[in-house]
């Protein structure tokens, strides 16, 4: 699979010769909203097996090699070279598909309101094939332990066609915020909380759920330790059921970071009693906040060079968005930014007839445009080199995978990097893979 990013006087015709494929391999593929009208700095994934490679001055055989994971034999003899022949700038040559690894995807699913709109399940049933876990957002506990459902519709059917493990997400929100003295009571009330404990197991059985994820967050610090005690009473009673159990963590980057988001969540102990955890390395740039990156790569690797010394790194599933902000400039406090999918940003890098940037520090792509009322915006969104970056840190750290925050935006270039650079798990030992 290639990367190509859009450049001056390029069409879908120049491109799709320089690669020796068609025009409409590459619609369908991006799904390109602007086939006709591509945007300078837009990138595409280009459907090939295997991928090419322009010769950059100073590269060698060896530094190429190295970067792709291949032996500088491999790259000698598929393009017929010598392994001593220097490189010129501008020299093509391709890379063969490198051996894929093992890796669990997650993806919540968020219904809103009174019903689950179409698109939304046709969301999960089109990422389903690339997924380990369906995770229906979610279970709300109650102060007497018992639970308020989410719709699920035909999530679990979807789930056991396409091998997901149905993930139960339970949550200690009270009218959509987090509660900590919801938090507190259940983690300190035994006879509540043994009710709780009896309630989940009735209705996992009931949908088939095989995963209990707890994702109780704004905690109160002096519940760090209580909320521990549960989890290991937890562990221990989903296990005699054969089901897994997953906690939800927010992006600390020391043992010791305060502020109630952070200090009831302990790395170390979630690391010990979870089967696996989701650390939510997402919303630097949130819709309530000045314009940038919603999952900046620097921020986010601060954050799992901490995860991995407390928890192992074949337990950690990296938290990812799937969407983008439209923020209207200048930012004021109390406004709110449109959240966008990364078809959407293009469309309107487009209309508005405005360049694409990528910002390789946070390798995260942005743009600025003007609005028919003369306002100015600012997007930040996702796309195939943002992704492809993230899932070269995944092999880096040997994490478990990824979980995505949330469906019903769509990424199609996501997908086919995944199958790219990864067989998925499904149900342990059996992978999807092309």
């Amino acid at each position: 699979m290639q990367i190509h990013v859009v450049k001056r006087n390029e069409s879908l015709t120049t491109i799709a010769r320089a690669y020796h494929t068609t025009t409409q391999d590459i619609i369908e593929a991006n799904e390109l909203p602007n086939p006709n009208n591509l945007v300078i700095g837009q990138a595409l994934v280009i459907p090939i097996v295997g991928r090419f490679h322009f010769v950059q001055s100073g590269e060698s055989l060896y530094t190429i090699a190295q970067r792709y994971g291949v032996t500088v034999q491999q790259l000698a003899t598929v393009n017929r070279i010598s392994v001593n022949q220097p490189l010129q700038a501008g020299f093509r040559l391709y890379i063969p598909q490198g051996r894929k690894r093992n890796a669990e995807f997650n993806a919540y699913v968020e219904p809103r309101g009174t019903s689950v709109a179409p698109v939304l399940e046709e969301s999960a049933r089109e990422a389903a094939p690339y997924l380990t876990y369906l995770a229906p957002f979610s279970f709300q506990a109650r102060r007497d332990g018992t639970l308020k459902e989410p719709l699920l519709n035909n999530f679990p059917a979807i789930a056991k066609a396409n091998r997901n493990v149905l993930m139960m997400v339970i949550n200690n929100q009270e009218q959509d915020q987090f509660s900590d003295e919801l938090g507190r009571i259940l983690l300190n009330d035994i006879a509540v909380q043994d009710r709780f404990l009896n309630n989940i197991v009735a209705t996992a059985k009931k949908y088939g759920f095989r995963d209990i994820h707890f994702d109780f967050e704004f905690l109160r610090p002096a519940d760090r330790e209580a909320y521990n005690r549960f989890l290991r009473k937890a562990k221990q009673r989903f296990s005699r059921e054969g089901w897994l159990m997953s906690t939800a963590l927010a992006p600390k980057t020391s043992a010791t970071q305060q502020g109630k988001w952070y200090e009831g969540h302990d790395y170390k102990a979630h690391g010990q009693i979870s089967d696996f955890v989701v650390i939510m390395t997402y919303e630097w740039g949130y819709s309530g906040g000045p314009a940038m990156a919603v999952s900046p790569i620097d921020q986010v690797k601060k954050v799992l060079d901490y995860a991995v010394t407390d928890i192992p790194s074949n337990k950690i599933l990296m938290g990812q968005n799937l969407y983008g902000y439209d923020w209207t400039l200048p930012f004021v406090q109390g406004t709110v930014a449109k959240a966008v999918s990364p078809q959407q940003a293009i469309q309107l890098a487009a209309k508005h007839n405005v360049p694409i940037e990528y910002d390789t520090k946070a390798q995260a792509p942005h743009f600025k445009y003007r609005d028919a009322a003369g306002k100015e915006h600012e997007v930040w969104f996702e796309d195939a080199r943002s992704i492809q970056a993230k899932f070269d840190l995944i092999k880096q750290m040997n994490l478990r995978g990824m979980s995505y925050w949330k469906l019903g935006l769509a990424f199609p270039q996501n997908w086919l990097l995944i199958v790219d650079n990864f067989n998925v798990t499904k149900r342990g030992t059996r992978v999807f893979s092309t």
